[in-house]
Parts: C-alpha cells; structure tokens; sequence
C-alpha cells in the first residue's frame, strides 16, 4: 500500500505528514516552495498516492505545482475537514497535516475542484481594475473634500472634466496646489493604468 500525504502551514514553512498502513511514518517542516515540498516526499514516500490539501490563499499554487511535479494532488473544502481537523488534542500545522493524511488514507472526504490558471487570471485582471476604480474614485472624493475646506468647490464631473476643474480652482492658489496637484496626479496615474486593465478585460 503506497503512502498518504497532508500537507498545512503558511506562506513561509510547511508542514508535511505520511501515512502508510494506518500509521504516520514520517512527519517534518520545510519552506513553503512546491519544488522543495516534492522533494521530500519523493524522498520519504516513493509510493505517494495521494498529497491532501485545503482550500485556502495558497493551495490553486500548490494543487498545481505539486501536479506538476508528478504528484497525485486533491484540495478537500477547509469547513469539511474542520470538524476532523478539530478532534487533535492540540491544533498546529503538523497535526493539521496528519489529520489530512488520515483523510487522504481512509478516503473520508470531498474533492474541491481547482480553477485552472487562465480562470485565476482572468478573475485576478479583474479584481485588480476593480481596485484600481475604487482608488481612483476614493481620490477623486479626498481632493474634493480638502478643497471644500477652502471654499473651492469643484463641480460635478469625471475623468478629464475633474483635473480641469481642480488646475482652474487652483490656478490663483499656489500653496495649496503644493498640497492637491500631487493627489491629482496620483488619481491621473491610476485611472491610466485602470483604462489599460480595462482594455485588457475587453480584450
């Protein structure tokens, strides 16, 4: 019978454990690095059947670095091995690893099914033009506030409309200038860069 293998931790260490026959025949800490992961259980499970991971901010990286180095790699839901995960008398990263080992082993849970990389990216480009809207429009909002408080107030409009309103209000105001033309250009640079994104999303 070939070794089961349940693998927690954090972005800089991982735990690892191996099963075989019902009993954990190996267990350890290594950096958090697929390649480095891979190695050692090549070493310590010739026989690897299966890698056990949860679900979380790291394991899309992890489910298909490990595929790709050969290893049978499964992503359980994190709340359906919770309550088993839970039964350990203390709670680290190396018994969470055994209990998903024990897992992998008795074949006691539900696969999650992994997006693929062109799925994440997709999803990433657009979370990432959503903040970059977000930044501009939370800007925008700052340089209408501080200048309210001098009794400029800019009028209604986006885009282009807005940094012409904002340089006239300030034309006869150098030191406030000094304070809301950096702002400005900061709002400038992120609405470029989220018209590029956007670009990209239609593409």
């Amino acid at each position: 019978m070939g070794e089961h293998i349940g693998r927690d931790g954090s972005l800089k260490e991982t735990a690892v454990s191996i099963r075989r026959d019902g009993k954990r025949v190996w267990h350890g800490k290594c950096l958090s690095d697929p390649a480095v992961i891979a190695g050692l259980i090549r070493k310590h499970a010739p026989f690897a059947e299966r890698v056990v991971l949860e679900t979380g901010s790291l394991s899309v990286w992890f489910y298909h670095a490990l595929t790709a180095e050969g290893l049978r790699t499964i992503c359980i839901d994190a709340r359906d091995a919770e309550a088993a995960l839970d039964m350990a008398t203390n709670k680290t990263d190396a018994n969470d690893a055994d209990g998903l080992a024990h897992l992998a082993e008795v074949g006691f849970f539900r696969e999650v099914r992994v997006k693929g990389f062109d799925s994440m990216l997709s999803r990433t480009l657009i979370a990432a033009r959503t903040k970059l809207v977000r930044a501009t429009l939370d800007i925008a909002s700052q340089i209408r506030g501080l200048m309210k408080t001098f009794g400029l107030i800019v009028p209604r409009g986006i885009g282009g409309k807005l940094e012409m309103n904002v340089r006239s209000l300030l034309a006869d105001n150098a030191d406030l200038s000094r304070i809301i033309l950096p702002l400005l250009e900061a709002w400038r640079d992120l609405r470029i860069q989220a018209t590029e994104l956007g670009r990209q999303v239609l593409a």
